[in-house]
C-alpha cells in the first residue's frame, strides 16, 4: 500500500503544482479586483520517474559467452516441460509447438531451434545495471511425521481460511504481480500475523497441519527454498510445496546475523546459518522472527520433480527462479556466473518456471540445483554476481 499512496501524493503533488501556476497572473499583469502580484516564479523542471520497467538490448545470439560450448539438449528438454502451462495465445506458443517436433537428445538439433526461433535480448534492471545477484535454492528432504510427536513438534501449515488476498492489478495495472495480503479484523483489512506471532502461540491464528518436523531451522529454511520432500516413519514420502504467504516482506536471516555481528559475511551461508543456531538455541526464535514473511504448504503428488510456480515440473540444473514482473516465465533464460565459492565459469541455458519471496529485480535469479544433501550443499553456497539474457520469439512483441 506504500508504493500507491506514494504515487498518489506524487502525482496529486505534480497536479497542485501545475494548477499554481497556470492560475498565477503573468509577470507584469494584475488580476481583477487584486494588488499587483510578485512576479510568479518559473515552474521548476519536472523530473522524469526512474523506469520501472527492463530494458531488453538486442545483441547477436553468438556474442553470449560460452554459448558455442554450452550443452543445449538439456536446456530444450527443461523448455518443453514449461510448455504444457502456457496458452494458445501466449508469445512462446509457437515455439513450444516446434520445440516438441525436435528429438530431445539431438544435441545439433537443440542448437539449431534456438538459434532459428529465438532473438536475444540482454536484460537491463530499471537502474541500468546489467548484473545482479544469483543465488541457488534446492528441495530438501526431512525428517518428519504427519502427527505430533514429543520429537516432531514443528508445523507445517497449509493455507488458513482467513487468509485474504487482493490482486493489486486489478485497480492499478502498473501493480501487475502484485497482490496485498492481510485478515479481516470487523470491516478492515489488516496485515495478516507475523511468524512471531505465529509461532509464539497466538490462539487466534489457525491454520490445518500438513506435518510436524524435528527442527524449527529446517522449517525455516523449507519455506524459503518453497518445497521439500518429508521422510515418514512408515518410510513413505510426502512432497509440499508453496501455497501462500503471510504478506510480509522477506528478510534475510544471514544479512541480520552479519549485521548484528553473530556471524562474518563469509559465514552467512545455509551451512554456516545452521552451525550458528545449534551454538546459540537461546537467540534462535528472535532471530528468526526478524524474517516476518511467513510461507504456508500445500500437499503435492510425491513422484517425479518438484513444481515450481508456472506449475510444471523444475529441472535440476536448468530451472531457474526469476522476478516475473521482468522475465515471463517459461522464457529461455541464458545465465552466466560462476560456480558457488568458485571463479569456475557457470554459463548455461536455464528455463525460466519459478518465483520466490526473495527474488526481486530484473537482474535476479535464483538457480535450482535438485533435490537432497548434495544439491543442499551447493544451493546453500551459492551467491555471486551474474548476467541475463532472455530469448524471445524472434516474431513476438517484446515482454512489458
Amino acid at each position: 500500500m506504500t508504493h500507491i499512496a506514494r504515487s498518489l501524493a506524487s502525482a496529486l503533488g505534480a497536479i497542485v503544482l501545475i494548477a499554481a501556476c497556470q492560475q498565477l497572473p503573468a509577470p507584469g499583469e494584475t488580476a481583477p479586483g487584486c494588488p499587483a502580484c510578485p512576479v510568479c516564479p518559473q515552474c521548476p523542471p519536472v523530473t522524469p520517474p526512474a523506469p520501472r520497467e527492463a530494458r531488453f538490448e538486442a545483441v547477436p545470439i553468438a556474442a553470449l559467452p560460452g554459448w558455442r560450448e554450452a550443452t543445449l539438449a538439456p536446456s530444450l528438454q527443461a523448455f518443453v516441460r514449461g510448455c504444457g502451462r502456457l496458452g494458445p495465445s501466449h508469445a512462446l506458443r509457437r515455439a513450444c509447438d516446434a520445440a516438441v517436433a525436435v528429438p530431445t537428445q539431438d544435441e545439433n538439433a537443440a542448437r539449431a531451434f534456438f538459434e532459428a526461433e529465438f532473438s536475444v535480448y540482454s536484460i537491463i534492471a530499471p537502474d541500468g545495471a546489467s548484473e545482479g545477484l544469483v543465488t541457488g535454492y534446492y528441495e530438501p528432504i526431512l525428517d518428519g511425521s504427519r502427527t505430533r510427536s514429543a520429537t516432531h513438534q514443528h508445523p507445517v501449515y497449509g493455507v488458513p481460511d482467513d487468509l485474504v488476498t487482493v490482486e493489486l492489478a486489478s485497480q492499478y495495472p502498473e501493480l501487475r504481480g502484485m497482490r496485498l495480503r492481510g485478515r479481516l479484523d470487523g470491516r478492515r483489512l489488516v496485515p495478516y500475523w507475523s511468524r512471531a506471532e505465529i509461532d509464539g502461540g497466538n490462539s487466534r491464528f489457525s491454520a490445518p497441519v500438513l506435518a510436524w518436523l524435528q527442527d524449527p531451522v529446517e522449517l525455516f529454511f523449507l519455506q524459503i527454498q518453497g518445497s521439500g520432500q518429508i521422510q515418514l516413519a512408515s518410510g513413505e514420502r510426502m512432497r509440499v510445496g508453496y501455497a501462500d504467504q503471510n504478506g510480509h516482506p522477506y528478510r534475510s536471516l544471514g544479512r541480520h546475523l552479519v549485521a548484528r555481528g553473530e556471524l562474518k559475511l563469509e559465514q552467512a551461508s545455509m551451512q554456516g546459518i545452521r552451525a550458528w543456531a545449534l551454538a546459540n538455541p537461546a537467540k534462535l526464535q528472535e532471530a528468526l522472527n526478524v524474517n516476518a514473511s511467513y510461507v504456508f504448504f500445500r500437499e503435492l503428488a510425491a513422484q517425479g520433480d518438484p513444481l515450481g510456480a508456472l506449475g510444471a515440473p523444475l529441472s535440476a540444473g536448468y530451472s531457474i527462479a526469476v522476478d516475473s514482473r521482468f522475465v515471463p516465465l517459461g522464457a529461455p533464460v541464458y545465465l552466466a556466473t560462476t560456480m558457488p565459492l568458485s571463479a569456475q565459469p557457470l554459463q548455461r541455458l536455464m528455463a525460466a518456471q519459478d518465483t520466490g519471496g526473495a527474488i526481486r529485480g530484473a537482474v535476479r535469479a535464483d538457480f535450482f540445483w535438485g533435490s537432497g544433501d548434495e544439491a543442499g550443499a551447493l544451493a546453500g553456497r551459492m551467491r555471486q554476481q551474474g548476467r541475463m539474457w532472455l530469448l524471445w520469439p524472434q516474431s513476438a512483441p517484446l515482454p512489458r
